[in-house]
């Protein structure tokens, strides 16, 4: 018999089967459901947009674009009813500052900075001669501002249209006579729900919604009834919210109607965008600043840190200094969007973080406003210009009483549309760790060498588990590191768990009571830029990642582009550095513009590498997957541990 005969005989034989298994009534095995493959086309990168909404700033382009469209990430409302209060959110202000021990704070830090500065030497090897603000107020409160125009040619919007919302540059310059709300609708990267007009999930969603369909309408010129033709990367904060996140991705998906979408972290974004492939990077931000050790396309998430300041606190105490030393433009005030406006633009003029320049030292600056004319002012500082960027190394400087201000990745509290969650695996975990435990026993009873048997079988899981990347290194761990010594993080398809081999034995309730209270006890701390830099590297799991993220600190965002930053920031992680460390690592080198690119511009512009990876076709949720699994989809597809 021939091999071609053989298989059809063979194929007769299976259909025979099979209807004398209908005829029984036997059912044959229902395979689960799961979740389809994304179609594997090619994706032109014209038509991805990248979005990367920051606290003050939207950046948003395609992925092909050189540069992103930047917008103030603000949106001015129109009242329904007339004769309704007016309400604005704040842009330098913020709670915690007008407490009654927020002055002397204030004033401990300033002392701090200034100690700082006297005790680094110039590079001439003189100690620089401390400037007192008394000297330049002598000067400055004798001046007097020249008028430069009659009228600044600055105009407030012209809202006689009546438009219902405004956006960007245009939501700044909304007269504060006209019946307008002000939102901005992220802050300190997390979206800005709060109990106030405006603050609830829907209202933020809805600014967030118009605001970026403005854009990508007006700038991008992209009509929205055709983004069912285009995709989307979104990037999140390391430290991200993932009830928020999912509301994100449905307006993105099921609103707007972009086809499909990526979620991928800022830190990992901006080691694409940078070319490296290993880096602990610090994102110094408008109002946050995070902090994550990347190692391959993956954020270490015991490494994680968001600390509650950045560049708008930096501004806040300049102005502090400013008016110390008798600041000339006298009606400043920081609830005046305008005079805020005016005060980041003198810190970025002014400030710098070059220990050489010292002395008292002459400046101009204009203000223009609608309304009124042009006026052209003199000003005399001294230190006040290397103080103000110093609080991100004394953040008591700040004066912020009573608030949060470090954060740390926390556990999921779960979500009942997807049940397969961490949770889940980490009870089916610890039931799995347990029998073993049981059986092992059992076996060490029944025979005599058991012992042996017993302990063998431990190290054989532990084998299994053996490239399982681990938390916080044995090394000399700092106070959280401690608490969250064993932690694992496991694969996006296996979850997180919580318990670390050698914790198995403890009860999982003792050990969330512990670690609980080290974090409680952590947070309430703000931590200088450089110690929490070190307290990130120092949470690596092992010796060799350490020397890595030392070798490669890469500084983005636009809270720390001061002169001289670079060399600052270096010269303090290499005095704080642990001296066990000062031997191993060959060069600690900070990283602030890599490949002379704008750090404001890299995490965006890694979105936009990642765009065209071939790596990133099997992360795409199409919007018909989003409708039918929800969230779930970010557990099987997103390229982070969600």
């Amino acid at each position: 018999m021939t091999q071609a005969e053989k298989e059809q005989d063979s194929g007769k034989e299976k259909e025979k089967e099979k209807e004398k298994e209908q005829q029984r009534g036997v059912k044959r095995p229902i395979t689960p459901a799961a979740i389809p493959e994304p179609p594997q086309e090619q994706i032109q990168s014209s038509f991805v947009i990248v979005i990367h909404p920051g606290s003050r700033t939207l950046r948003i382009g395609r992925a092909t674009d050189t540069l992103p469209i930047t917008v103030p990430h603000v949106i001015a409302r129109r009242h329904k009813q007339g004769g309704q209060a007016r309400y604005e959110d704040a842009w330098l202000l913020r709670d915690g500052l007008n407490k009654a021990e927020s002055s002397e704070q204030r004033q401990n830090g300033l002392k701090m900075v200034e100690q700082a500065i006297w005790s680094k030497k110039m590079s001439n090897g003189v100690r620089r001669t401390p400037v007192s603000a008394e000297q330049a107020r002598a000067y400055n409160c004798q001046i007097r501002p020249a008028v430069l125009d009659s009228s600044s040619r600055v105009k407030w919007t012209n809202t006689s249209h009546h438009p219902s919302h405004l956006v960007g540059e245009e939501a700044l310059y909304v007269n504060p006579s006209d019946c307008y709300d002000i939102h901005w609708p992220v802050v300190r990267g997390q979206l800005n729900v709060h109990s106030g007009p405006g603050g609830s999930l829907t209202a933020v969603l809805a600014d967030l919604e118009d605001i970026w369909s403005h854009v990508i309408q007006k700038h991008l010129e992209i009509p929205l009834k055709e983004l069912k033709y285009y995709r989307c990367i979104l990037l999140v904060p390391d430290i991200y919210n993932r009830h928020h996140v999912k509301e994100i991705v449905t307006m993105l998906l099921q609103n707007m109607g972009f086809s499909g979408i990526i979620v991928h972290q800022e830190s990992v974004c901006a080691t694409f965008g940078s070319g490296l492939s290993s880096a602990c990077v610090v994102d110094v931000g408008d109002q946050k600043t995070s902090i994550s050790c990347v190692e391959d396309g993956v954020s270490h998430r015991n490494t994680r840190l968001c600390l509650a300041y950045g560049g708008s606190d930096v501004t806040r105490t300049f102005l502090w200094l400013l008016q110390r030393a008798g600041f000339p433009y006298r009606d400043c005030q920081l609830t005046n969007r305008l005079d805020c406006q005016l005060l980041q633009h003198l810190k970025e003029t002014f400030c710098h973080l070059d220990q050489d320049i010292s002395g008292l030292q002459d400046h101009e600056f204009q203000t223009r406003f609608p309304e009124t004319p042009a006026l052209l002012y003199q000003i005399r500082l001294g230190d006040e210009k290397l103080q103000a960027p110093m609080g991100l190394f004394y953040p008591s400087t700040f004066g912020i009483v009573g608030q949060k201000m470090t954060s740390l990745q926390h556990r999921s509290q779960g979500s009942s549309e997807d049940p397969h969650d961490e949770h889940y695996l980490l009870a089916t975990q610890s039931k799995g760790d347990q029998s073993s435990k049981s059986a092992a026993e059992r076996k060490a009873v029944s025979r005599p060498s058991g012992g042996l048997d017993s302990e063998m079988g431990c190290q054989g899981r532990m084998g299994e588990m053996s490239d399982v990347p681990r938390g916080c290194g044995s090394g000399s761990g700092g106070a959280v590191g401690g608490g969250m010594h064993g932690e694992m993080e496991l694969g996006p398809a296996q979850g997180e768990g919580l318990m670390g081999s050698g914790e198995v034995e403890e009860s999982l309730s003792s050990h969330q009571s512990r670690k609980t209270a080290i974090i409680s006890q952590f947070e309430g701390k703000a931590l200088g830029l450089d110690k929490a830099i070190l307290h990130s590297i120092d949470c690596c799991a092992s010796d060799e990642t350490k020397r890595k993220m030392y070798s490669s600190i890469l500084v983005v965002g636009g809270g720390l582009m001061f002169h001289g930053a670079q060399e600052f920031l270096l010269h303090r992680i290499i005095n704080k550095m642990p001296p066990s460390f000062r031997r191993l690592v060959d060069n600690v080198e900070v990283i602030t513009r890599p490949k002379d690119m704008d750090p404001r511009l890299i995490s965006w512009k890694g979105g936009a590498v990642l765009a065209c990876l071939d790596t990133t076709q099997e992360m795409w949720i199409h919007q018909s997957e989003w409708q039918r699994f929800g969230v779930r989809m970010l557990r099987e597809r997103a390229a982070f541990v969600w």
